[in-house]
């Protein structure tokens, strides 16, 4: 065994968001969200599950951000609920809303826990999508006066904001119909996203004339790199090509070079999905940012021929998951060097979600050994710090999630904790990954 070291002043830390873990869904003056809509439409979540008491965070705060203290974490990262915030999603303030989040900041500082916040992970409040959603370009700029109200309130306390939280959701949410609010046109799905990332760059703008100045700005983006299963394959190139420009690509192209590809442009009006846009737009969404959050789970192998995709993974020796997924931890190096690379990225960069779910997770004499979670965050880190020997300015890690919580379509069976979360009891029980993470953040370094 050897032992690699991570940078002093390093960033470990927990993710989570409001929607999965905060519960109180219909408590002090909290408006719906699409996601407490949804869930209640047969057949859309597993289980039939809601997020009325998800993991009781909201009650349980203090309980929680102890348990990320005792782990020897010195981040955290959570989103704010913009219904809590504001009910009805614009206009008056919900007080006690504002309160919530005035002591969660209190607990995490006082605890020697650096917080990093998200503005928005997913859940819109329901009044807007009566409106329209993000398919009525006005979200923009109700999004993005819900943003400066943030700013205003808690950047003082906030060392680092991001906009959004992987805007791709969105698109599902308005293309694919298995995310709230469940719509299913491609054009919709192209404006919801043109819609978003304007409202990143309003956000944005609010943010440099009116928050603290030393708070920084950053938006997260998902990078799942789809790989053709056979590289000498036309068909397969070209699938793999669609996916990367549709997915990850559309969103940093207009980020970080102030346009969209000529492909995907192509694409859209061939398929007649064009969304409405104007010039100024890009201005906005291609405006400097402080940092940019990475999330990465895994890479895509994609064909239509399924047995084409099974034999590649073969081919690369990758083992199997438990839950049928390839174990492929170079997709985080790769995806680090496709920012580097094809989108010149200048800033520092944060791991802020990476990790693995389990469906077969039980509570056996009080422990729950997750062997197979401590296997993908080591293999994940050993290739991140690969990363950061040779250049990479990568601060912080980031992983997903503290709690077993709301996994949005697939409810509470994808149990991606680190701590076990009784839900007829709301009892925490650590596992043995936690304790093992505690080990490297505590040590600043990893046994390979």
């Amino acid at each position: 065994m050897k032992k690699i070291r991570f940078p002093e002043g390093f960033k470990w830390g927990v993710a989570t968001s409001a929607a999965q873990i905060e519960g109180a869904a219909l408590e002090d003056g909290k408006g719906l969200s699409v996601w407490d809509v949804f869930a209640r439409i047969p057949g859309k979540i597993r289980n039939g599950d809601t997020l009325d008491v998800a993991c009781d965070h909201y009650h349980r705060y203090k309980e929680d951000i102890a348990i990320v203290k005792s782990l020897n974490l010195n981040a955290y990262r959570f989103s704010f609920s913009w219904p809590r915030i504001f009910p009805e999603g614009k206009g008056k303030v919900n007080e006690k809303g504002v309160d919530f989040y005035d002591r969660l900041i209190d607990e995490i500082l006082s605890s020697s826990i650096e917080p990093n916040a998200t503005l928005y992970h997913w859940d819109l409040p329901q009044a807007l999508e009566d409106l329209g959603g993000w398919l009525n370009r006005d979200c923009a700029d109700w999004f993005a006066d819900y943003a400066e109200f943030i700013f205003k309130k808690f950047s003082d306390r906030l060392p680092l904001i991001s906009t959004l939280n992987e805007p791709i959701a969105t698109y599902v949410g308005y293309a694919g119909g298995g995310f709230a609010p469940g719509k299913k046109l491609d054009r919709f799905g192209k404006q919801a996203s043109h819609n978003i990332l304007l409202a990143h760059g309003k956000a944005v703008e609010r943010f440099r004339a009116s928050a603290n100045k030393n708070s920084k700005i950053g938006i997260v983006v998902d990078i799942w790199h789809n790989h053709p299963a056979r590289p000498n394959d036309p068909e397969d190139v070209a699938l793999a090509l669609r996916k990367n420009e549709e997915s990850y690509r559309f969103f940093l192209n207009p980020i970080f070079k102030g346009r969209y590809t000529d492909y995907i442009l192509k694409l859209m009006q061939e398929e007649k999905t064009m969304p409405y846009m104007e010039d100024s737009d890009f201005d906005l969404m291609h405006q400097k940012l402080d940092f940019f959050g990475l999330n990465c789970y895994n890479r895509t192998v994609v064909s239509k021929d399924r047995t084409a995709v099974q034999e590649s993974i073969k081919e690369a020796g990758s083992d199997i998951l438990d839950t049928g997924i390839e174990f492929y931890p170079k997709a985080i190096y790769d995806a680090i060097k496709i920012l580097y690379n094809d989108f010149n990225i200048d800033i520092p960069i944060y791991i802020t979600e990476n990790g693995t779910y389990s469906l077969t997770e039980k509570l056996e004499n009080g422990h729950i050994h997750d062997e197979q979670r401590i296997k993908y965050v080591k293999g994940y880190l050993t290739y991140l710090h690969k990363a950061m020997e040779e250049g990479a300015d990568v601060r912080g890690y980031y992983l997903w999630s503290l709690l077993d919580n709301f996994e949005w379509s697939s409810g509470y069976d994808y149990k991606f904790g680190i701590v076990y979360n009784d839900r007829q009891t709301q009892k925490r029980t650590l596992k043995d990954s936690a304790l093992w993470y505690s080990n490297i953040a505590k040590n600043n370094e990893l046994e390979v």
